[in-house]
């Protein structure tokens, strides 16, 4: 079996180190702040993938007397041949000395095997306080790579090109805060090259994290599904004896189903979202969003949302004409096939009119009154009867998965949740519009789903999902 390898994170302090850690680990609990010395001692984080460790990342202190450091291994060295053996001494002599705490630190894992990761700000110019950082470094013997992350504004990463070329085998350009899961594979590439030990291994991890980036996607269509299909079918119920029913105002009692039915529905929204960023190890983040909302008064759906994430009457045609073929079918069925087809298409015809004809209106649920016997009835409210809201939460949902599963671990923002201004969902193919459409469907009329119908819904979403993100990384 393959060692899963080392790398220590090393630099000047406050130039990023923390949040290349995170990137890399996939971690967003990693403390990263503004001001230097956040980190004053190292911390190791594995990268885990079904309980395997594919890495192991350790987040170090930054230098504080680097100059002085190197003065005393100049002094305490014989040959290039003892460099290594002599940073060992140093951090030996020295591990219990505050003045070199932080250095101790730093050069421990890599006197024990790890990887350099030197990483500096190529917003601030060369200096010679960088050169004995190198030059430490280099002394170690470690296989080491170079990472430019500009935080400031200024642009001095030309020099720093040349520079650290002359020290280390690997040099690139990183930002840690926006590098993309691609620059991440890319960069593990990169150290595979470093050290033939860690060719075979790293290779592994691309493939594992490749494989685990596949079924992330599946299992979140697979939430947004369940999800879906529950917020459409739900229904609001409450149990009245003849009396309370008598006492309680119809309007009363439709106002507060009506109410209970709304809460339910953008508390569902919020746990869909809650378990895609725990999906993809977003446990610490924050949004800035608007929940699914109704406007106070008529309790219509938002028009914001509606606008932005509904389909167009063309649309619902299209996947109306599928969802009606399939209850006309049953027609054909029941005529041993002698209809020759007249039921599919007259039920393709009725769906896609009413899809047509009903798609822009705002159908919300209304109350019924069933009888349960002994003097007790049944109130309820629902399911939802627009034929845009399971556009809108889809949409709404796939927008959160994208912008979750494209998110650094290193980012600390809060998560903006805007919409778009086209609608996406045109690019579907029609057998996936009709797999949507035909579930909406059923769950509006109570119907029972069975697992083909929930499988199909789905792989659709899984498709919307892959143009959706097509669209956002290459907009036309």
């Amino acid at each position: 079996m393959n060692t899963a390898p080392t790398f220590a994170v090393v630099g000047h302090p406050n130039k990023g180190k923390s949040s290349v850690v995170a990137t890399l680990s996939q971690n967003d609990a990693i403390a990263i702040a503004l001001e230097p010395g956040t980190t004053r001692h190292r911390h190791q984080y594995p990268l885990t993938v079904d309980g395997r460790v594919l890495y192991t990342l350790v987040d170090t202190p930054g230098f504080q007397r680097p100059r002085r450091v190197l003065e005393w291994l100049r002094a305490h060295s014989l040959s290039a041949s003892d460099r290594a053996e002599t940073v060992a001494a140093f951090v030996q002599q020295h591990r219990d000395d505050p003045r070199f705490h932080d250095e101790c630190e730093l050069l421990s894992p890599l006197t024990e095997g790890a990887g350099i990761i030197y990483v500096v700000d190529g917003s601030v110019p060369y200096s010679a306080e960088h050169e004995a950082e190198m030059t430490i470094l280099r002394w170690t013997g470690q296989p080491s790579l170079a990472l430019i992350n500009s935080i400031g504004g200024d642009d001095y990463s030309d020099t720093w090109q040349a520079a650290l070329g002359q020290f280390f085998q690997v040099v690139r350009k990183f930002d840690a805060v926006r590098a993309t899961f691609e620059q991440h594979l890319t960069l593990l590439n990169a150290f595979g090259q470093l050290e033939p030990a860690w060719e075979a291994p790293l290779r592994e991890a691309v493939g594992h994290l490749s494989a685990r980036r596949q079924q992330q996607q599946q299992h979140a269509a697979a939430l947004i599904a369940t999800a879906l299909v529950e917020m459409m079918a739900w229904r609001e119920q409450k149990t009245l004896t003849e009396s309370q029913l008598a006492e309680s105002s119809r309007d009363a009692l439709i106002e507060q189903l009506r109410n209970r039915w709304f809460d339910h529905q953008r508390r569902r929204e919020q746990r869909l979202r809650t378990a895609v960023e725990q999906l993809y190890q977003h446990h610490h983040l924050q949004r800035q969003e608007t929940e699914l909302h109704w406007h106070s008064g008529d309790d219509l759906f938002s028009e914001d949302s509606r606008q932005l994430w509904g389909v167009s009457r063309g649309y619902l045609t299209t996947a109306g004409f599928g969802a009606g073929a399939i209850g006309g079918a049953g027609l054909d069925a029941l005529t041993l096939g002698t209809s020759l087809g007249t039921g599919a298409l007259v039920g393709g015809l009725i769906g896609a009119a009413g899809s047509y004809f009903y798609g822009d209106k705002l159908q919300f649920p209304a109350l019924r009154l069933g009888p349960l016997g002994r003097g007790l009835k049944t109130a309820s409210f629902g399911p939802v009867q627009d034929r845009q809201f399971g556009y809108v939460v889809l949409g709404r949902a796939v927008h959160h998965w994208f912008e979750v599963s494209n998110r650094n671990h290193a980012g600390r923002d809060q998560l903006r949740l805007t919409g778009t201004d086209r609608h996406w969902l045109e690019q579907l193919d029609r057998p996936s519009r009709q797999s949507i459409q035909r579930v909406f469907e059923r769950c509006r009329k109570q119907q029972t789903l069975d697992s083909a119908a929930v499988q199909n819904l789905t792989a659709a979403i899984g498709a919307a999902m892959s143009i959706y993100s097509n669209w956002r990384l290459n907009p036309p």
